[in-house]
């Protein structure tokens, strides 16, 4: 697997087609950013596990399209039944249809996922844009800032964090996520700022931000609008693909009885429950096993070939 550390800035270098002669048109430009969404696009496995994952977000937003029964219907007549033509993934042990909630916990997963990529982007970013292009005094606070805070394990953090705040079955839906998500975002952000730091330290010294400066543009002007824009690209990439890590931790927390909790649905909600049947009611946990299984196992694939596209010396 490549270092999501050697990504590296991609600057245009326009190259002569070979199949156009000399005095002919202009040649088309090419970049690293161009040949790895090219190199991506080639390999059959990216659409595969695009496709699945695909497959899940509309599964997260529009349930409706999979099932049309609620998942918090229970009665305890069918407890533990067995799937069946009438339930196809069966019921649990509170006589709630399986396929139902298992379809349904896609969103609060994937919204734990999602929100929290976003959160620890925005701090990762932030921080270390600031750090690499002040440097001095903001550079050492911010990284040892960063030392601190890798040092402490994100699953740890999070279950201290909820331990402490704990969620009750009266607890808004939103805020129950909320909760979730800046448990594990607070202490999830020390990778994207090291890593934009060190990419905006390379973008600092790049021609156009020079000019900037000998222009006279101020340093929050030149960091919002050169700087930034050009650094960003490749920690996206790394955010987008801790989504999986975080739908993991999300249902680990859950599984754990301190995450998601109340009337929410998760994958790690049905496996806790779950977890005392396995003998006799092992349908309970199968199919939402599999479904976390694969949606995390489809970011871990999608992001080695994320990671090998856009690293050049993996190619």
């Amino acid at each position: 697997m490549s270092n999501p550390e050697s990504l590296t800035v991609a600057e245009t270098a326009p190259t002569q087609d070979p199949e156009k002669p000399d005095g002919g048109d202009a040649p088309r430009a090419t970049s690293l950013t161009g040949d790895a969404f090219r190199s991506m696009f080639k390999r059959p496995l990216f659409w595969i596990t695009a496709g699945v994952l695909l497959l899940f977000v509309v599964m997260a937003i529009v349930p409706e399209l999979f099932t049309s029964k609620n998942p918090n219907d229970c009665s305890l007549l069918r407890t533990k039944q067995l799937p069946s033509s009438e339930a196809i993934f069966g019921y649990d042990v509170r006589g709630c249809d399986v396929y139902a909630r298992t379809i349904h916990g896609a969103r609060a997963s994937i919204l734990v996922g999602t929100l929290t990529s976003i959160g620890v982007l925005s701090i990762g970013v932030t921080l270390g844009a600031i750090a690499g292009f002040y440097r001095k005094f903001a550079d050492t606070l911010i990284s040892r800032l960063g030392e601190i805070f890798a040092g402490i394990p994100v699953l740890l953090a999070g279950l201290l964090v909820l331990v402490s705040f704990p969620t009750t079955p009266q607890t808004p839906y939103f805020l129950t996520i909320l909760k979730v998500v800046v448990a594990l975002a607070l202490f999830g952000w020390p990778g994207l700022m090291r890593m934009m730091r060190s990419t905006v330290l390379q973008v600092a010294q790049m021609d156009y931000v020079q000019s900037a400066r000998a222009l006279g543009a101020s340093g929050w002007r030149m960091m919002l609008k050169h700087v930034i824009p050009n650094a960003i690209g490749p920690v996206i990439v790394i955010a987008t693909i801790n989504l999986g890590v975080y739908i993991a931790a999300e249902a680990t927390l859950s599984f754990l009885g301190i995450g998601l909790q109340g009337k929410v649905v998760s994958w790690g909600i049905m496996i806790s429950d779950s977890q005392s049947y396995m003998r006799v009611a092992p349908h309970m946990m199968l199919f939402p096993a599999a479904a976390l299984s694969l949606c995390v196992f489809s970011f871990i694939v999608l992001g080695d070939i994320v990671r090998d596209a856009f690293d050049p010396k993996s190619r």
